[in-house]
């Protein structure tokens, strides 16, 4: 082993040294999650809501439905389910559980991938550096890597949607070059199916780069055939889910105390834009907008540098600018920070683009570059790497869960959840956040869960907590009744017993204890 890796063989393989520290740092925001400890199963970072929303798509599908898991009755929509598809087919094919494929399995494998296929496609190591360590200049104001609103390189497995993303919009880039347009024209297809953002980019950055090279259009047209037909009724409602809002992050990225905060900056551009001071405004505006960029890119905005000679500079171009104007003007109907995601891959493409410029520099001038560009990762990482996550799923309740995925098929219906900022950590996830937890671990759909992704996917969701709530404290049992058969409930899981549990009982209700212990009871009722 100690002759293999003898320093000429280093320096001749640093992209490979390079793809596994970044595939072993990108993993390590995933890998912890879902695994059970003294405490329970725990989740660090977001994992606790995003990622056991995605486990609860993935078990839906898993079962053949396409039926959304957190609000029964109803099929999914407003969504894209090329990821959860995959992790679906992967889990029916090999039978690994889908908390291991999401969070152990799969995280590694696209790490490793976005960074090989980076290298394959430029053969510079900077490019690979950017792709995994790009970071924000947060840490010179002593904040995060959010504080300019986007999220950084480290993060990006927590949306693994995105990570696939990337892979698929390399491998577009490589087709392409390599003149395979049939090809490329299915991966455009399906890009959007997997991640909307990238896909509405790809297809801007091809549609551009056809004027140059007239046989993209092969590919442009092969992936209309097959987006077109599967997501018309998707572009039906599209104006719906955009919000015109121009200028939107920049206000709230100097407003509010979790971004960079500059209040009296934030004061005077509301002041500007009430008053109309065609001087002042457009002034402050533009600041703000330089703020963003430079302060998201950090030391990938030499990537801008680039542009002029790059042999992709039109794709390249089209889809960073692309990517930069859609969130300055407009918001996500629901969740209105969602339309960042665009801005994700103008930074990725910088981050390429900035390694072109680098290499080009001397040895001292890239060593200060990168220095200046790692801190972010230092300072993220740590908030992965406690022992005590925020959020666990105790093993009083992975019990109850198991035993109800043992159960015949059924709706399941869950007191509401009730955050709690101040329960110590790690919180159970119903004082976490509202998440689909149940779904996710029972293998039965739920009558209302994850009321944020509910929001995100446009269900009148609001109606349906009434009536929950309703139910819970009602004191009539024909009433009460009356509502598990005519919503077809089957199971009533009930977590953190001494506060959460309807005011009537089971037998008031005609349900019969399935199984109790101490944090956890699970009562169940024959569908007629």
């Amino acid at each position: 082993m100690s002759v293999i890796f003898t320093m000429p063989w280093i320096l001749r393989n640093k992209h490979w040294l390079l793809i596994t520290i970044g595939t072993i740092i990108w993993s390590a925001t995933m890998i912890k999650s879902g695994l059970v400890y003294d405490f329970g199963m725990g989740f660090w970072g977001p994992n606790g809501h995003d990622g056991v929303w995605h486990l609860a798509i993935i078990e839906g599908l898993s079962r053949g439905t396409f039926e959304m898991p957190i609000f029964v009755g109803e099929k999914i929509q407003n969504y894209h389910l090329g990821f959860d598809l995959l992790v679906a087919s992967l889990h029916v094919l090999t039978r690994i559980p889908t908390v291991n494929l999401y969070f152990q399995i799969l995280p590694p494998i696209m790490a490793f991938l976005t960074g090989y296929l980076v290298f394959k496609l430029t053969t510079n190591n900077w490019s690979v550096f950017f792709t995994y360590f790009g970071g924000s200049l947060g840490w010179v104001l002593g904040k995060g890597e959010s504080t300019f609103w986007s999220q950084q390189a480290i993060s990006t497995l927590l949306n693994p949607p995105y990570a696939l993303s990337l892979i698929l919009l390399l491998l577009l880039l490589l087709l392409l070059r390599s003149h395979r347009y049939i090809l490329a024209g299915i991966i455009l297809g399906l890009l959007p199916e997997v991640k909307i953002y990238a896909g509405l980019l790809a297809f801007s950055g091809i549609f551009f780069s056809a004027f140059k090279n007239k046989k993209f259009f092969i590919s442009l047209i092969i992936g209309l055939l097959i987006y077109l037909p599967i997501n018309y009724q998707l572009l039906a409602n599209s104006s719906k889910l955009l919000v015109w809002q121009p200028g939107w992050y920049l206000e709230t990225m100097m407003g509010l105390s979790d971004r960079l905060d500059w209040s009296r900056f934030y004061q005077a551009m509301l002041a500007y834009k009430s008053t109309l001071n065609l001087i002042k405004l457009p002034v402050a505006y533009i600041v703000a907008l330089l703020i963003f960029l430079v302060g998201n890119l950090g030391t990938r905005t030499i990537g801008l540098l680039s542009f002029r000679n790059h042999p992709d500079k039109i794709f390249y171009i089209s889809a960073s600018l692309l990517g930069l104007v859609i969130p300055m003007f407009f918001l996500q109907s629901g969740t209105p920070w969602n339309t960042l995601q665009f801005f994700y891959y103008t930074q990725f493409f910088l981050g390429i683009m900035a390694g072109t410029v680098v290499s080009k520099t001397t040895v001292p001038a890239s060593l200060f570059i990168a220095l200046l560009t790692i801190p972010t990762v230092f300072q993220t990482s740590p908030h992965y790497l406690p022992s005590q996550p925020p959020a666990k799923i105790s093993q009083e309740e992975l019990t109850a869960l198991n035993f109800l995925s043992t159960q015949p098929p059924g709706a399941v219906l869950t007191y509401p959840a009730q955050p709690d900022t101040y329960a110590p950590a790690p919180r159970p996830l119903y004082k976490y956040e509202s998440t689909a937890y149940v779904a996710a671990f029972s293998q039965h759909p739920t009558f209302l869960e994850d009321t944020v992704n509910l929001d995100i996917t446009r269900f009148p969701w609001r109606d349906r907590l009434q009536t929950v709530n309703d139910f819970f404290t009602s004191s009539d049992p024909a009433s009460a009744r009356q509502f598990l058969a005519a919503n077809k409930i089957s199971y009533i899981y009930l977590a953190d017993l001494d506060r959460n549990r309807p005011f009537l009982n089971e037998s008031q209700l005609g349900m019969t204890k399935l199984f109790e212990n101490s944090q956890t009871a699970i009562w169940g009722r024959m569908i007629e």
